[in-house]
């Protein structure tokens, strides 16, 4: 076991590791029935393995009231046994701390539920919607945007209206894209699943479809060839992963995304940064780096939302920014994931970058490099001549003014 602190940039296959002693064959292992059935979900199952601190054992005790918990063996193979700040048990051990209460925390901080025109379907923005297909995961983070209603121990239920979200997308033909998510829809049976891509596919004006799934993280079993050959039956489809450490990319991981890719379907990340555990220049780049290795693109880099009980996962903004800082320019382009807030309260995506341009008018624009260096950009002369004869304009409506007859 790599000490906790250190990021994974080897490739390696993390089964069964702690199963070994339950003489589990190598078909139950690969199998997704077999880790679902088997997940570490109770305080004795996660005490046979791991030495739990005061904080973790005291959150164990109350996760049922706010998220439940539940880690597949696959992932439970990744965290330390000993180590409490290891960046994986971090994120699926709850702790003590999700029960502090912040006057800045909400429990639906994307402002999704006054954003759904029918149950189960969000449309916040003009052209996409996304569509809560399932209130279940794989595992459950315990900083999950939408713990009032994910794993079924929340302060609400999800009870999406298919027939009705299909009328809705069949009406609004301003909707291009369709994002499922939830829960996880990748937990569906491949007919189930299939049914609810071939409905949307029938609507003529949804132009391509994505999956937010972490699925492949999670659970890389289930990434069968015969999931993949149905998925790409329904292109343009894309799937977003999830992914916030590079030790969570094991050899199952890459080859579940290498055969998403093989199939045809565009792979992005989103990493939510978070304090212990991805919160370090080193680490991302470990991190986009294995992710270019696996044929994902970086795409992502989430502020944590402000969900209820994740004070002790947000780090600074500043954090975020330093990170990008410290990737543009030092590794590949295509490494350099796009840093966002979901603006609190519905507000949805807005991109936050460190500062490159210095200054700029109209006919200058100072920039800087990764470096520091400073470049001076001179505007083309049709952007000034434009500049000046709105400045002309401007100065002639306000001095001249039309008779009253006008």
């Amino acid at each position: 076991m790599l000490p906790s602190s250190l990021p994974e940039k080897a490739f390696r296959s993390h089964a069964p590791g702690y199963w070994k002693d339950k003489n589990v064959s190598e078909a139950e292992w690969n199998s997704a029935q077999w880790q679902l059935k088997n997940r570490v979900n109770s305080l004795a199952k996660l005490e046979e393995h791991l030495v739990l601190s005061e904080e973790e054992r005291a959150g164990v005790l109350l996760s049922g009231n706010k998220l439940a918990m539940a880690i597949t063996p696959h992932f439970f193979n990744l965290i330390h046994p000993t180590d409490p700040d290891c960046p994986i048990r971090r994120q699926v051990i709850p702790r003590i701390e999700e029960t502090w209460d912040d006057p800045d925390e909400m429990s639906d901080p994307c402002g999704e539920d006054s954003h759904m025109p029918v149950p189960g379907l969000v449309h916040r923005y003009p052209d996409r919607v996304l569509f809560l297909v399932t209130d279940r995961c794989a595992s459950y983070c315990r900083y999950c945007t939408r713990s009032r209603v994910v794993s079924g121990v929340g302060d609400q239920e999800l009870h999406t209206e298919f027939e009705a979200v299909f009328k809705y997308l069949e009406a609004h033909t301003e909707v291009r894209d369709v994002l499922l998510s939830g829960g996880d829809a990748l937990l569906f049976s491949d007919a189930k699943l299939e049914a609810i891509l071939k409905r949307l596919r029938a609507i003529p004006h949804i132009e391509f479809l994505r999956i937010g799934s972490r699925v492949p993280i999670f659970l890389p079993q289930r990434i069968t060839p015969e999931l993949c050959t149905m998925l790409a039956k329904y292109h343009p489809l894309w799937m977003s992963v999830h992914t916030n450490h590079p030790r969570e990319i094991t050899i199952e991981v890459k080859e579940a995304l290498e055969r998403l890719s093989n199939h045809g379907i565009p792979l992005g990340n989103q990493s939510v940064l978070l304090r212990g555990v991805n919160d370090d220049p080193d680490v991302m780049k470990a991190l986009v780096h294995k992710l270019l290795m696996s044929r994902v693109r970086p795409y992502y880099l989430y502020q944590c939302d402000l969900i209820q009980g994740s004070s002790h996962l947000r780090t600074s903004v500043s954090k975020g920014l330093e990170i990008i800082e410290n990737l543009r320019g030092h590794t590949t382009g295509y490494g350099v994931p796009q840093f966002v807030i979901d603006a609190p309260g519905g507000g949805g995506k807005v991109p936050v970058n460190p500062e490159y341009v210095l200054n700029k008018d109209s006919h200058h624009t100072l920039i800087r490099n990764y470096e520091g260096k400073v470049f001076d950009y001179p505007e083309p002369e049709s952007a000034k001549s434009a500049n000046l004869f709105a400045t002309g304009a401007n100065r002639l409506s306000m001095t001249w003014a039309p008779s009253a007859k006008w």
